[in-house]
């Protein structure tokens, strides 16, 4: 079977992988330096990270649809309620990562209290981000008077 033969990956399917692949490092850097942070096992963190890539997808997509409904608001009473509805979501996805953490682990993993979990969740996303930009494939460049390529 040559290369061509074979079915591409599934893009969201490689791009969960690469996620839970760069938490897993950012949360062991946040276990090594960070002493409030704690996973007493590399099975933990690697099981950590997954948990964390679910609860923050799910934070992810509430603060979407809290965030079109704050644009979406025509009175300034919707965008107070909505605006309210973004920050609660935003401080209380914190307390679940926490909670979720707990409720699973128990004490064999910590991430410490609200600012550790916070320049964490922080820091996973902004990684996150890093690493598919990183990845993307290059667009090429076209200057005036060359051709697209396909034309």
């Amino acid at each position: 079977m040559s290369e061509l033969d074979e079915e591409p990956v599934e893009p969201h399917l490689a791009a969960a992988v690469v996620d839970v692949f760069v938490y897993v490092v950012v949360l062991n850097l946040f276990v090594e330096y960070l002493p409030a942070v704690i996973s007493e096992t590399f099975t933990l963190s690697l099981l950590t990270a997954v948990l964390l890539k679910g609860v923050l997808e799910v934070v992810v997509a509430a603060k979407k649809r809290v965030v079109t409904r704050f644009r979406q608001a025509a009175t300034p009473t919707g965008k107070v309620v909505a605006a309210f509805l973004v920050w609660a979501v935003v401080f209380g996805s914190k307390f679940l990562v926490l909670e979720a953490v707990s409720l699973v682990f128990g004490s064999r993993v910590s991430l410490g209290g609200f600012f550790s979990v916070t320049a964490l969740i922080l820091t996973l996303l902004l990684s996150r981000a890093g690493v598919r930009r990183l990845l993307q494939r290059p667009h090429r460049l076209t200057f005036p008077g060359e051709a697209r390529p396909g034309n």
